[in-house]
């Protein structure tokens, strides 16, 4: 009867994933909120049941109640969110928050499998990150001083960087943490928040040679402080941000080559002075040389991909925990080798949903400040999702970076959680500025109107007076 309910089940969850990620397309056809309500209430019925269907398996393969109490649990979480999100704040994005709740429900189902505790952990992460986002929108709509904090964000992100530098803890050869009342933080992530605020605050205003010069200096100590560090991978995205935002701001080329040429000669560098370096590439261009040792963890990834098919092998099924860290860098191949090809192809898609969406609310925001804002949180999540699935499939080498809203890691699912509550404040500011336009469309269609009655009265009086 289980062999069944797992053959089965691999179906009709690849099916529900799939019907999920049609509707993250097809509500791009509608032009506002309340017009794409169908597809919204069919994207919560196909989350639903796939969680549900996930958690069906895993409760049939281990035969343990905890594991069906902790399902409850997250049907709570994940219900009240959205719910909640509605009541609160009606002009909101819902594409951005079923998406959420969807990845973070993938990031449930594939850590119970993987590690019972750690997924309890993160689902108590999840819970106070949630609450903490729901006042999120509400701030960036109404603080209207944020954009002239400028140097204040600059000298909290080097601070942020360099305790750590300083007194970090060393994790795998690099100081990426620090523990404060046995609480473990890594501020890479919440510098990466901060670090986009300063430069859409630097660049908004003015962007002459010298401001660019200025943002680059900074932004050069930010990136400087974690190759000290060892922490390459956050180092990378804090450059690719700072280059695509500099040409986002100024439209002008020269900023992208210059920056892509710095990029290349940069990780020319790094190869050259950074053993650890070495290593990843060496085992991202041939891992099954160095398979016992530095390419084990490339060459069972990719086994685990390969193994899984199109429909996956099933949950409890497969063999994920053989990777090392899967829990956290090479979580994509546990859902490819598990849940499917196809599955994680979805999951994928949907990732580039909430990207596409990030860049329209980026591009109809009037305001230059948020403009950046919502355009360098999209660069910041999309760039982290593809070093994460590009490592793990041998497309790039590895970067350490995890999977937002699925891997393993308080300070990695909290800071996404607060990226995605910004995006959402950004939007309702969207929607008061398209507010305000129809409105002032409407004020000067009602005086051309009267002005246009008034001349037509003048003219009636003229010709009568004739």
């Amino acid at each position: 009867m289980e062999l069944y309910i797992t053959e089965l089940s691999k179906y009709f969850i690849t099916l529900f994933i799939a019907l999920y990620t049609l509707e993250c397309f097809l509500v791009f056809r509608f032009p506002d909120e309340e017009s794409r309500r169908g597809s919204y209430i069919r994207q919560n019925l196909f989350m639903f049941l796939v969680h549900f269907s996930c958690f069906l398996v895993i409760c049939f393969e281990t035969g343990k109640i905890e594991y069906l109490l902790f399902y409850a649990l997250q049907q709570i979480l994940l219900f009240s969110t959205i719910v909640l999100f509605r009541m609160i704040y009606p002009k909101g994005n819902r594409l951005i928050i079923n998406n959420m709740c969807m990845l973070l429900s993938i990031g449930f189902i594939i850590l119970s499998r993987l590690s019972f505790d750690k997924a309890i952990k993160q689902f108590f992460i999840v819970t106070v990150s949630v609450i903490v986002g729901m006042l999120i929108p509400f701030f960036i709509h109404k603080l209207k001083f944020l954009k002239s904090l400028t140097w204040i964000y600059a000298a909290v992100g080097i601070v942020g960087l360099a305790i750590v530098l300083i007194l970090g803890s060393v994790t795998n050869g690099s100081k990426i943490s620090y523990s404060v009342g046995g609480v473990t933080f890594q501020p890479s992530e919440f510098v990466k928040i901060i670090f986009v605020f300063f430069l859409a605050s630097a660049l908004c205003e003015t962007h002459d040679i010298m401001r660019v010069m200025l943002t680059a200096i900074l932004a050069g100590i930010h990136v400087l402080i974690l190759v000290a560090s060892k922490d390459l991978g956050s180092a990378l995205i804090f450059f690719v941000v700072y280059v695509m935002m500099v040409f986002i701001a100024t439209g002008k080329w020269i900023y992208l080559f210059l920056g892509s040429a710095g990029g290349c000669g940069a990780a020319m560098v790094a190869y050259h002075f950074f053993s650890h370096v070495q290593v990843r590439v060496q085992a991202w261009r041939d891992p099954f040389s160095c398979i016992e040792d530095a390419g084990y963890q490339i060459t069972q990834s990719l086994f685990a991909i390969s193994s899984g098919g199109w429909f996956g092998l099933g949950l409890f099924r497969g063999n994920p925990t053989s990777i090392p860290f899967v829990e956290a860098d090479f979580i994509f191949s546990a859902v490819a080798e598990e849940l499917g090809i196809i599955f994680s192809m979805c999951m994928i898609l949907i990732c580039i949903s909430c990207f596409i969406m990030f860049m329209n609310i980026a591009v109809k925001l009037q305001n230059k400040f948020y403009h950046l804002i919502a355009f360098g949180l999209g660069v910041t999540y999309i760039f982290q999702v593809f070093l994460t699935i590009g490592g793990g499939t041998k497309f790039i080498p590895m970067t350490g970076i995890t999977l937002p809203l699925i891997s393993y890691g308080g300070s990695s699912v909290l800071t996404t959680l607060v990226m995605f509550f910004i995006i959402e404040g950004l939007y309702i500011i969207r929607q008061d500025e398209g507010a305000k336009r129809v409105k002032k469309k409407k004020k000067r269609r009602r005086r051309r109107t009267e002005y246009e009655d008034f001349e037509n009265e003048e003219k009636q009086e003229a010709e009568e007076e004739e």
